[in-house]
């Protein structure tokens, strides 16, 4: 079983010929192109970060032994030039919207968490002119919002390397989930804000690590029940910050030891849980870190082919496509009560093509299905 055409067929069974083709109408682009085409960049992108092809022409030299139509090295860097790549993003957001259930709900689940982060892309100084870094490097940020019930992004904002995390914080937050961030994000003023609620807004609840020398004021010691072999250290309530910059509400601040030893705050306007667990809910932020490690790992990221802002975004969003497909095919395939393997040691296997033969039949199975669903015009996500 070829990996890349697995997941091409998946990619063509969740979004059909005529969605591509709206994409690309919204975005007043012009296909006019003989022979390469936006779906063929499309394909291209997906085995590149499938295949971890080392740029443009070691693609093009290999691309037709894969099943796709040839076409020379300048052809497809200049379709990938041309091409707006918000085309891709609305993609994949699209895929998004149907494959993360949690894009799809529309009541809020208690303790949900939604993981805010960036990673950075680096590549040399005079290769990205319109997005400068450090020093002698150029770079881009992906900001992600990620849900942890479904091991998925939820949304993602892209931007120069330069750009702060906050503000694309902000943006990313959303109030059916409890928003868990690193320190970047810990803004005084940002707190009063998520925190306000009235008739026809909800406050957003988070739980938000602090610097180290954020002045706690007023600080009032909560009640609770020492549980065995806790972690946490202090649980009080206080404003956060000093007289010149403060919060205007008070908030809680669980301090608890990580696994060095190192004392770590966080404030959040969560109140009905235990220190533990708000400590539990901000420790779950290494999922997202783990998240940015596979996609750099398996789909080729800090390999930019391009140079134009087009290129370079086309192909991070189709290789973020390319993981929210494996995602979803591993989350279906596992439904048949096979024997248990984690999403990492299954796409290893399966980009090997070493799947253990059980998961190979559970695979098979699932994609006849797929597409006897797909020709019978049945649902396909439940």
């Amino acid at each position: 079983m070829k990996q890349f055409s697995t997941i091409s067929k998946l990619l063509s069974t969740l979004i059909s010929p005529e969605e591509l083709m709206e994409l690309v109408e919204k975005h007043h682009y012009e296909d006019v192109a003989r022979k390469f085409h936006v779906k063929d960049l499309l394909d291209f992108f997906v085995a590149a970060a499938l295949e971890k092809w080392a740029g443009f022409r070691d693609g093009t030299e290999v691309m037709a032994s894969i099943g796709l139509s040839p076409a020379n090295y300048s052809t497809v860097s200049k379709k990938a030039a041309d091409v707006p790549y918000e085309i891709f993003k609305d993609l994949f957001h699209l895929l998004i919207g149907k494959c993360n259930r949690a894009k799809r709900r529309t009541k809020v689940v208690k303790q949900a968490l939604l993981l805010v982060d960036s990673t950075t892309i680096t590549v040399g100084k005079n290769r990205l002119p319109w997005a400068p870094f450090h020093d002698e490097r150029s770079g881009i940020k992906l900001h992600v919002a990620y849900t942890l019930e479904t091991g998925m992004p939820l949304e993602i904002k892209e931007t120069g390397g330069l750009s702060h995390d906050g503000p694309a914080g902000e943006c990313l937050a959303n109030k059916a989930f409890i928003l868990v961030q690193d320190r970047a994000y810990g803004k005084h003023d940002r707190f009063d804000m998520f925190n306000k609620s009235n008739k026809q807004k909800q406050k957003q609840y988070f739980v938000i690590r602090l610097r180290d020398n954020v002045e706690l004021h007023r600080p009032h010691s909560l009640n609770r029940m020492q549980q065995p072999d806790s972690n946490v250290v202090g649980d009080v309530t206080c404003q956060v910050g000093t007289k010149q910059s403060r919060t205007i509400d008070r908030y809680r601040v669980v301090t608890f030891c990580d696994h060095e030893g190192h004392d770590i705050r966080v404030v959040t306007n969560v109140m009905g849980v235990s220190a533990e667990e708000i400590a539990e809910m901000y420790k779950s932020r290494w999922a997202i870190e783990s998240f940015f490690h596979w996609i750099k790992g398996y789909l080729n990221l800090p390999i930019l082919f391009g140079n134009s802002k087009n290129a370079v975004f086309t192909q991070l969003f189709i290789a973020l496509s390319v993981f929210v497909l494996l995602k979803w095919f591993f989350d279906q395939v596992k439904k048949t009560g096979r024997k248990s393997i984690s999403f990492r040691s299954f796409t290893r296997s399966f980009l090997a093509q070493t799947l253990a033969v059980e998961w190979l039949s559970a695979v098979v199975d699932f994609l006849c299905r797929l597409r006897e669903y797909s020709e019978r015009g049945l649902p396909i996500f439940g």
